[in-house]
């Protein structure tokens, strides 16, 4: 009969290939942990963590030796390096473009580039009378209201 030190070494033995197994993709199923799948090639993987485990390697060293045979994408968590970042940051960096276009025409909306224009072509400023119809002739009419846009 097994003694009460056997059965505790099995016990981390099984607790640390589960803990491996819930973080490993089946490279079969794909949307599946190695631990939840039954495909053949993640019952291959699972005896192959627990023999990995009987013969003292580290769970870094079990996760280098799958990444290095399957791809990074066996992996759950990803390592984090340029390429990722670029993938996790592209939103916000598009999202600040967006928003940069945006301002930039609310600005040129409220500036009026063509009035200095014009007075740096005719080399004396406009009256304010002549600004003022310039203003309304240049100034483009406001967009039409959307059903989706706020109400200022």
């Amino acid at each position: 009969m097994a003694s009460e030190e056997d059965v505790k070494q099995r016990q981390i033995v099984e607790d640390r290939a589960r803990n491996i197994s819930h973080n490993v993709r089946c490279t079969e199923c794909g949307s599946q942990s190695i631990e939840d799948s039954q495909a053949d090639v993640a019952v291959l993987l699972r005896r192959l963590i627990r023999d990995e485990i009987k013969s003292g390697k580290s769970d870094k060293e079990i996760y280098k030796k799958l990444e290095d045979d399957f791809g990074e994408t066996v992996l759950y968590a990803p390592k984090f390096d340029l390429q990722t970042a670029a993938i996790w940051l592209s939103p916000v960096i598009v999202g600040g473009v967006a928003a940069s276009i945006w301002a930039y025409q609310k600005h040129r909306q409220r500036t009026n580039v063509h009035i200095m224009a014009l007075n740096l072509v005719r080399g004396v400023p406009l009256t304010p009378r002549e600004k003022e119809t310039m203003i309304d002739i240049l100034t483009p009419p406001p967009p039409p209201r959307r059903w989706w846009w706020p109400v200022k």
